[in-house]
């Protein structure tokens, strides 16, 4: 128990790092806290607010991740390198797949809702 406690602490201490260090991940925890609401409001069966919720997830999770590749890489070193940049270019993908994904999913849900049969 005590080992998930420490996990906890480190992943509150991540979150914190993020958030303070971030400013892309503030801007979409806001997006999120906006859109969370709304996933409610526009979903018509739970199908639909799980997708809805999780697409927003996705993207903190995805931010997330490239925000920490990109620590790991600046740490190393300032010098330009292709690895580095390569690794950075990717992790910053994952963000831009996200953010595709979120649109995906919230304008069909939403197209069905509002002009669908």
């Amino acid at each position: 128990m005590t080992r998930v406690v420490h996990a906890l602490g480190y992943s509150l201490q991540g979150l914190g790092a993020a958030w303070k260090f971030e400013a892309a991940f503030r801007q979409e925890v806001i997006l999120a806290f906006v859109l969370f609401p709304c996933a409610f409001l526009l979903a018509n069966n739970h199908i639909e607010l799980v997708l809805l919720i999780s697409s927003l997830f996705w993207v903190l999770i995805a931010e997330l991740i490239n925000s920490a590749v990109e620590a790991v890489v600046d740490r190393t070193g300032t010098e330009i390198h292709e690895l580095s940049g390569r690794a950075k270019d990717i992790a910053s993908a994952v963000v831009l797949l996200s953010l595709i994904l979120l649109a995906v999913v919230w304008g069909i849900i939403a197209w069905h809702r509002f002009l669908g049969s």
